[in-house]
């Protein structure tokens, strides 16, 4: 069996609330508190709270034969301490076990790495405060806002102190060349890159429950299957 690491990426945007042009000046308010809350409680209950129970299960079953990692965003996180502190919790408890990695990323989920370079070393020094804040964790490996990446962005991950970031492994970047294995950064090698296989994510995070996708079921077996075949 070929070695894995499956990473998962969480978000929740801070919804908006309907506001008035008359009540520009009067009303300081901008977000939607009760939509906000209904949503994080109800992915909390179907999704985030079941699944870091699973991993830790695992985790403590195969230790170290079984990998994954995290990427929070500062908005997820600020939402977990507001409204589900159980889920808050619940990956406080992963990340103790020493076994499931954290990634660091901008704060907000942003796309501050086409900005000048003062306000992504911003959202990210933010980010990296709160994870140590919350979880003791100084994060070595960064992913940056859905996995965007060019070597000048790269330079400014590996001048912050990352000794890794993960990209996606496009094909039409990635050419002849596979994204099953290890590359850096042109402009600063020390930078190591971590490549997406986008075409087995994908398998997981779009097709697993689409019943007229040809492969559908997808089973552990048969996904493993592709797996040795492809790396």
């Amino acid at each position: 069996m070929r070695s894995i690491c499956f990473y998962f990426q969480v978000h929740q945007p801070f919804r908006l609330k309907k506001y008035r042009f008359f009540d520009i000046g009067n009303d300081h308010s901008y977000y939607n508190d009760y939509e906000n809350r209904t949503i994080m409680r109800k992915v909390a209950e179907k999704c985030y709270l079941p699944a870091n129970q699973l991993f830790l299960d695992l985790v403590n079953e195969y230790g170290d034969n079984f990998k994954i990692a995290y990427s929070l965003s500062g908005t997820v996180i600020d939402q977990f301490e507001l409204y589900a502190p159980d889920v808050l919790e619940s990956f406080q408890k992963l990340f103790a076990t020493g076994r499931v990695e954290l990634l660091d990323e901008t704060y907000s989920h942003s796309l501050s790495a086409l900005r000048p370079e003062d306000v992504f070393d911003y959202q990210v020094n933010r980010h990296r405060r709160k994870v140590k804040e919350l979880f003791g964790l100084q994060p070595k490996i960064f992913r940056n806002t859905e996995l965007i990446y060019s070597d000048e962005i790269g330079e400014k991950v590996a001048k912050l102190g990352y000794e890794g970031m993960l990209t996606e492994g496009a094909r039409h970047i990635m050419g002849w060349k596979s994204p099953n294995y290890l590359y850096c950064n042109a402009i600063n090698p020390k930078l190591k890159l971590l490549l997406k296989n986008f075409k087995l994510s994908d398998d997981i995070a779009f097709r697993f429950s689409n019943q007229a996708w040809e492969e559908y079921p997808l089973t552990a077996e048969k996904y493993v299957a592709w797996l040795n075949a492809n790396l």
